[in-house]
């Protein structure tokens, strides 16, 4: 059974729709019967991607629609908040999606203002301008922002992604936290945290899907069952790694800390044969 806020002629809005985990999640709230509104950047891939859409509801062409908008741009989510609102009357799924790659530590300010501007601040700005609403109307309601592992483990190699999707994890659970203790409300947030999916940001030249990645469809339907349970971290495996290991990575992140080691220790020579010997234990048990 699907989470109530995935009724029929209920409203969703998609960031980051016309590709990748945004569209497969479009495509699933139209087959649910939803109304959706595709938000991304202007252009045929997302007028191509709202028909396919479209195509997939019981309800017709008019159920769906494509929005063109900058989610860097905080006018531009007003506008989409507004247009939905007066299209559809209400919104019950927010999915802050949209993402980009892409910086170096020494590299251009662009860089990183973009990236800073598209992953942490789209989210922000799109939670707080259409939170208020959603939560008046009464109805219950789903806010989902895509994060990362990348944002809880800091990998070397993108350091502004690993410093937005670590934001987006803060903003996320602060977020929750002010919404379960808004009186009367029923809207939850939760963080979606892919594994390895095989979309066009992460394809990197690649034109088939590796072996190791999910389709985006597989990690819609791993969102989709454990929004059912009501989790707030939806931690995706992929076809390489296996919750338990993530878990192990996790925790040695975090061990960083408290054993008072380097940072990004599990990538520093001086401890890789430490870090092999941990995955090989039984995870601790946290009471």
């Amino acid at each position: 059974m699907n989470h109530p806020a995935f009724a029929s002629n209920h409203v969703a809005v998609v960031t980051g729709a016309a590709s990748g985990i945004g569209l497969a999640a479009a495509r699933r709230f139209a087959g649910l019967g939803m109304n959706v509104v595709l938000a991304d950047l202007p252009g045929e891939r997302l007028d191509k991607a709202a028909r396919e859409t479209a195509a997939l509801s019981p309800h017709g062409p008019d159920s769906v629609v494509a929005v063109a908008a900058d989610v860097a741009s905080i006018g531009s989510l007003r506008a989409l908040e507004q247009d939905t609102v007066a299209r559809f009357g209400r919104v019950h799924v927010l999915m802050n999606n949209a993402g980009i790659h892409g910086s170096s530590m020494f590299g251009a300010q662009e860089e990183w203002e973009k990236v800073f501007a598209v992953n942490l601040w789209g989210v922000v700005n799109g939670s707080r301008i259409f939170a208020p609403a959603m939560i008046g109307h009464g109805q219950p309601g789903l806010i989902i922002n895509t994060g990362s592992k990348q944002g809880i483990t800091t990998p070397p190699g993108d350091p502004a992604y690993n410093v937005t999707k670590a934001g987006v994890k803060a903003f996320t659970e602060a977020l929750q936290h002010e919404l379960r203790n808004t009186p009367d409300c029923r809207i939850t947030a939760h963080l979606l945290i892919p594994g390895f999916v095989y979309t066009a940001l992460t394809a990197q030249g690649r034109t088939e899907k590796p072996e190791g990645a999910w389709t985006p469809e597989e990690t819609v339907d791993f969102m989709m069952q454990s929004l059912e349970k009501n989790d707030f971290y939806i931690l995706c495996p992929d076809n390489d790694v296996a919750r338990p290991i993530d878990e192990k990575r996790i925790l040695w992140a975090a061990g960083d800390i408290i054993e008072n080691r380097p940072p990004l220790s599990r990538w520093h020579p001086a401890h890789a044969e430490a870090f092999k010997a941990f995955l090989t234990k039984d995870r601790p048990k946290i009471s």
